[in-house]
């Protein structure tokens, strides 16, 4: 269907990108779009607001370095994923893949602790710049937030917190040429 993921890119809305051949720079700030052919989440950017991460959320709310960002920037650091934000304190993620948040991830700023479960690392790209958290996929499970998608650790849970329709993606970092500076609703 696309040729690059830049064309794809440019069609989900991240015309600051770039094209990239092999593995991101260390220091990289990028997006993440999913992929999960024939579905309607492909091609999807990913969008943080209340403290969580989306597929297809109509509006973020983020307070922003440039103008209103309707896709999340991230880098990673140490093992940790993190929020861009040029100015602020940053967000790191983290995950819960306890019995009790089935693989949730959330996000925290400074010096906030994680929930009780909540593991911040390891987060990684792999050769193909796919994310993953210690080996573990991701799941998109539909009508959350704003008719969003939430995006949740792969834990073997088919339907965690009882959301039915999930599918597994993977997510796709690209590279942002422009990194624009958030801090995200928590």
């Amino acid at each position: 269907m696309f040729k690059t993921l830049a064309t794809a890119a440019l069609v989900f809305g991240a015309s600051a990108v770039a094209q990239t051949e092999g593995p991101l720079p260390a220091d990289a700030k990028f997006t993440l779009m999913a992929l999960r052919s024939a579905s309607p989440v492909h091609f999807s950017s990913v969008s943080a607001a209340k403290s969580g991460l989306f597929l297809q959320l109509p509006n973020q709310e983020a307070s922003c370095d440039g103008e209103a960002a309707t896709q999340a920037t991230f880098y990673l650091k140490d093992g940790g994923l993190f929020l861009y934000a040029a100015s602020a304190t940053p967000q790191q993620l983290y995950a819960d893949r306890s019995g009790m948040g089935q693989g949730v991830i959330g996000f925290t700023t400074g010096a906030q602790p994680t929930p009780k479960n909540g593991e911040r690392g390891t987060f990684a790209l792999d050769a193909n710049n796919n994310l993953n958290f210690n080996g573990a996929a991701f799941l998109a499970c539909p009508n959350s937030i704003d008719g969003a998608w939430s995006l949740w650790v792969s834990t073997g849970v088919a339907e965690p917190a009882g959301n039915k329709d999930c599918l597994g993606v993977s997510l796709r970092a690209v590279e942002a040429v422009n990194p624009n500076g958030c801090v995200y609703t928590s």
